[in-house]
């Protein structure tokens, strides 16, 4: 009988666990693909053709080996399973918690820790609106800002010349900021490579550095386009 009871507790535990590895796996797989994202954005400071270029380029990668477009559908595909393994964790793990905290806590956290903890929960449910929102503005065509234009720079351009599609942009970039700094750290913790306070101290450091680069190079485009600085 004790050695049932000890399992039976054990299994929440070890539940969580596995859900926060695959958050932290999944995770890490939308850090590589967000900042491959970035530099694909910053194309547009090359200039029109550079940066069809480069949208045409990601059509023909990995040919003769996959047919036109084939990279990108298997990218789709794997970004597509990691939301959905990444969301269904991150909403299993917040509704066994508010089961578990029947009590509030009597200590209260930093102010700045406990925003971060909350926007971890906003942030993440808007920037999945939001995804949504860019996949049928950029990828579909289905919602069209500034006009309809058929080559993703002149999109980009266009777009970017609204007023409120700069800000919807912008405060999708805030949200990414903050998640990843929260994000990165609790993978890093996730995965064991807090070994030590210096590695801590660098783990932390490394998510900083990571959402402040995400941050500016994602506001760059928008905010220069809007501004006239990119004909």
């Amino acid at each position: 009988m004790a050695t049932s009871t000890i399992a039976g507790r054990q299994r929440p535990k070890t539940g969580s666990i596995l859900l926060k590895t695959v958050m932290a796996v999944t995770g890490l797989i939308f850090v590589g693909f967000i900042l491959a994202h970035m530099y694909g954005n910053l194309m547009i400071f090359a200039g029109r053709e550079a940066f069809n270029e480069y949208a045409h380029h990601l059509r023909e990668l990995g040919s003769p080996m996959l047919p036109e477009g084939g990279f990108l559908w298997i990218m789709r595909i794997t970004l597509l399973v990691s939301l959905v393994l990444h969301a269904a964790s991150a909403f299993a793990l917040w509704a066994r918690a508010g089961k578990a905290r029947t009590v509030r806590y009597v200590q209260r956290k930093g102010q700045w820790a406990t925003f971060v903890k909350r926007s971890m929960r906003w942030g993440g449910a808007a920037l999945l609106i939001f995804v949504v929102f860019h996949i049928l503005h950029f990828t579909t065509n289905t919602i069209q800002i500034g006009g309809n234009y058929d080559n993703p720079a002149d999109r980009l351009l266009n777009s970017f010349g609204v007023w409120w599609a700069v800000l919807i942009y912008l405060f999708a970039v805030a949200c990414l900021g903050m998640h990843l700094l929260h994000g990165i750290w609790s993978a890093g913790m996730t995965l064991g490579l807090n070994t030590s306070l210096d590695a801590a101290e660098r783990l932390r450091l490394t998510a900083i550095l990571v959402a402040v680069v995400v941050v500016v190079g994602f506001a760059l485009p928008p905010l220069a386009i809007f501004l006239g600085l990119i004909p």
